[in-house]
């Protein structure tokens, strides 16, 4: 069963800094462990849905790659 309830900021707020010690850490706690979810859900989604180098660019890289590295080793 769930039940909701349409409360103010203020009144929410008031009733936070009523709870016992024990309660508003686990509060805190769980708040935390929230936002720590949602930040890895969102690295996670941005590095899952990013972009990806095609075969031809990954040719391009490594010729670039040897390229430096043959230059380097004349100096």
């Amino acid at each position: 069963m769930q039940v909701q309830v349409d409360i103010s900021f203020d009144q929410l707020l008031r009733a936070v800094k009523t709870l016992p010690a024990r309660q508003l850490k686990q509060l805190k706690a769980e708040i935390e462990k929230e936002g720590k979810e949602k930040s890895q859900n969102n690295l996670e989604s941005l590095l899952l849905n990013g972009p990806t180098a095609t075969e031809e660019e990954i040719k391009t890289i490594e010729n670039n790659r040897k390229a430096i590295n043959q230059w380097r080793k004349k100096l």
